[in-house]
């Protein structure tokens, strides 16, 4: 993908994830050639990104329609990335927390049955650097996010669900978006770091209701703490 057209999909992305582009307005290429000084060819390829997207949708006579947002990829990284810079940004924020409330429960569940030995103890291992980074009051810099991103991917992937394992990605996004957002705590919430703990202590037992119900009152933490945020906002 050339500068250009990385360019362009970015502007022509976050204008529309912004609302500065509102759902049922028509563009055309013409316009986006003369808006972005781009070539023809680049106006058609990133059309057909935010197509892939949902976000438009091309029709002859019509135009490049704008979809309803019901209508776009909602776990697509690149929309997750646009919302959190724009003025959707709590909206975002929330609704993949709820959803990590729903499913990352249910994963710690299944990977008690079904993790391999070197998955358990890789969580075991990033619960205790979580813990040494958190206790240090390293909860807002980059080695604490990184290794959240990894446990929470690998309790994803140890789930042996390819349903859930495919919400790594959006679940990446946002745990970096929050950070670079500075909404992560240099001292994480109390318990924080001991959930982390328990969750991998009861998949390494096999004891997925154990698992299953500190992942829970894990996800309901970072929850109330991202609904904390918007009120204080």
């Amino acid at each position: 993908m050339s500068a250009i057209h990385t360019s362009v999909v970015e502007r022509l992305g976050a204008r529309i994830a912004s609302g500065e582009l509102p759902p049922g307005s028509v563009l055309t290429l013409a316009s986006i050639e003369s808006e972005h000084s781009a070539s023809r060819t680049v106006a058609r390829e990133a059309v057909r990104v935010l197509e892939s997207l949902g976000l438009v949708a091309s029709r002859r006579r019509v135009g490049i329609t704008v979809q309803p947002r019901e209508e776009w990829d909602a776990f697509a990284p690149q929309l997750i990335e646009w919302n959190l810079r724009g003025p959707f940004r709590q909206q975002q924020l929330e609704a993949l927390m709820e959803l990590r409330v729903a499913v990352e429960p249910m994963a710690a569940q299944l990977a008690a049955d079904r993790a391999t030995p070197a998955q358990r103890a890789e969580l075991r291992r990033l619960a205790s650097e979580l813990k040494g980074l958190g206790r240090a009051g390293e909860g807002a810099g980059d080695a604490f996010l990184e290794a959240d991103v990894a446990f929470h991917d690998l309790l994803l992937a140890s789930s042996g669900n390819a349903q859930l394992i495919a919400l790594r990605a959006p679940v990446r996004q946002v745990l970096r978006g929050r950070s670079r957002l500075g909404l992560t705590p240099q001292i994480p919430r109390a318990g924080t770091l001991e959930e982390h703990e328990a969750v991998a202590a009861a998949i390494t037992s096999g004891d997925g209701d154990t698992a299953e119900e500190h992942s829970r009152a894990h996800m309901r933490g970072v929850w109330s703490e991202i609904q904390q945020d918007h009120s204080l906002a």
